[in-house]
């Protein structure tokens, strides 16, 4: 993997990051495909409308189908038939979320499947295993999500046990790679909950360690908003500037115009494909819930600025219709135009970068109700 930086606007980043399946222009947003597919898409869709990278669920996949399945079938990217670039997560988050069925250890993590209840042992070496099987481009190090409210001291645990993890991460990571030609790119993920000093220790461990890239994660767990925007602002200016930086799990609109002020590269959420499948749809006028009375008989698109399938094509009262229904298709063009808003979205922003007009492109865009 190779990561340039072509321009500023503050501390606005504009860059590129080349891989041996493509090209990703930064700030990139990522659609996720937890189980191999960005629902209600197809590849050659989200190809369409521009996306350049996707992102893959390394704890899901474990489990179904199994990631030496997909690696017979030709890795994620055959067996999904996405040609472009693959980052997965490392399962932390996952062992995170599901925290009623996990016991953490400084080994790893005992936990049940929340698919047939059966025991499984994640750690860092089993961790890089299954993303090298699965033949991710650029994968995550093993970490622990700190989560929201902790105390003091319980982040500081969980900032030693990703230290530790990280460790071990780069070491299964170089002896898998040993021999191959393409081998994936690994990033560092700092943690440290919300407390700024351990959030400055783990940088120095984790950079110390030294990776690809590097994300930060345990935010957007719960914490006001805040907190979140402290937390963003003081951490990019402490990673590498020749690295990319990514910001785990942020889609709020808003949150990334923060962040990509802040100097961050990478960013991925849900929010657009789930919000779409509930009938919640971004526009430049903001938030629109499609089941609304007042959508009924609206013959005008859904937002006359999109350039979308969708808004070139149906009206409100139909994807109303859709939505109410519960008709398949609701999901689909619901899902096309979000995706298409996000990504056309960190389009602009790249523009507004290249001409050194960030801070102008962000207060255009900041008090729309998202």
């Amino acid at each position: 993997m190779k990561f340039e930086v072509l321009g500023t606007s503050g501390s606005a980043r504009l860059g590129r990051i080349t891989t041996p399946r493509g090209t990703v222009n930064t700030p990139a947003f990522m659609p996720v495909g937890t189980q191999g597919t960005v629902k209600a898409m197809s590849p050659e869709e989200l190809t369409g409308m521009g996306a350049e990278i996707i992102l893959g669920n390394t704890y899901h996949l474990y489990l179904r189908p199994g990631h030496r399945t997909v690696e017979k079938l030709g890795g994620l990217h055959g067996f999904m038939n996405w040609p472009g670039p693959i980052l997965t997560d490392s399962g932390g988050f996952q062992v995170f979320s599901l925290a009623s069925l996990r016991k953490i250890t400084p080994e790893g993590v005992s936990f049940q499947s929340h698919l047939d209840g059966s025991r499984h042992f994640l750690d860092p070496a089993l961790s890089m295993e299954i993303q090298h099987a699965l033949g991710a481009d650029i994968i995550m190090a093993f970490d622990e999500c700190t989560p929201y409210p902790s105390t003091q001291e319980y982040a500081l645990h969980s900032l030693e046990l990703t230290t530790d993890w990280a460790l071990r991460s780069r070491q299964a990571h170089e002896e898998l790679s040993r021999g191959k030609e393409i081998t994936p790119s690994l990033f560092g993920i700092i943690q440290g909950g919300m407390f700024r000093d351990l959030r400055m220790r783990s940088a120095e461990e984790i950079t110390g360690i030294g990776f690809d890239g590097y994300a930060v994660g345990g935010v957007s767990v719960g914490e006001p908003k805040e907190d979140m925007h402290d937390i963003i602002g003081y951490m990019a200016p402490v990673l590498p500037d020749r690295s990319p930086r990514y910001l785990m799990g942020i889609g709020d609109l808003k949150d990334i115009l923060f962040a990509v002020e802040s100097g961050f590269d990478m960013f991925d959420c849900v929010m657009p494909t789930r919000n779409a499948r509930n009938g919640t749809l971004f526009t430049s006028e903001g938030r629109i819930s499609i089941k609304r009375a007042e959508y009924a008989d609206d013959p005008s698109p859904l937002d006359p600025a999109c350039g979308c399938y969708t808004c070139r094509n149906y009206s409100r009262g139909y994807l109303r219709h859709l939505f109410l229904a519960r008709e398949i298709l609701s999901m689909r063009l619901n899902t096309i135009h979000n995706l298409y808003f996000y990504l056309e979205f960190m389009r602009n922003i790249r523009a507004a970068i290249a001409e050194q007009r960030f801070g102008e492109f962000k207060g255009q865009w900041i008090e729309t109700p998202w």
